[in-house]
């Protein structure tokens, strides 16, 4: 199954709902196919200049390394020399903060969500319901 335009859309609106049910700050969501190409991208209004760049980087950085940035962001306490090599060497296309969730259907990744304007466990929530409102990630759903 490929990332489609209508289910990226979904991923972004849902998002984007959950945070205005949250209350939260101002957020931009992107979604990426495999390829790290962008299929949807949103920006809300007062959302401040750098969250779209920091939306992509956690994306880009959860596919890159093939896990979501909340582990990411564990796994560089842990290393932080190596970590910052990481970013140095793709340009710093990466975040180390939630908010960065892969999109997997049937266990296959086939994209990633990015969200930054919040906190980041609030970012990885708002992408966690925009995944399950367009089927994606069932099988991690608690």
């Amino acid at each position: 199954m490929s990332l489609t335009l209508s289910s990226a859309q979904t991923i972004v609106a849902t998002a984007l709902a959950e945070a205005r049910s949250r209350k939260a700050k101002p957020l931009a969501v992107i979604v990426l196919d495999a390829g790290g190409h962008p299929v949807a991208f949103a920006r809300e209004d007062g959302a401040s200049l750098f969250r779209h760049d920091i939306a992509r980087a956690k994306a880009m950085g959860a596919l890159g390394m093939g896990d979501d940035t909340r582990v990411l962001a564990e796994r560089a306490k842990g290393n932080p020399a190596f970590f910052q090599s990481v970013s140095v060497a793709v340009g710093g296309n990466i975040a180390f903060s939630p908010g960065g969730v892969l999109i997997r259907h049937q266990r296959e990744v086939i994209g990633a969500v990015g969200i930054s304007g919040d906190t980041g466990d609030c970012d990885e929530l708002c992408a966690l319901a925009g995944l399950h409102a367009a089927g994606f990630n069932l099988e991690n759903a608690k």
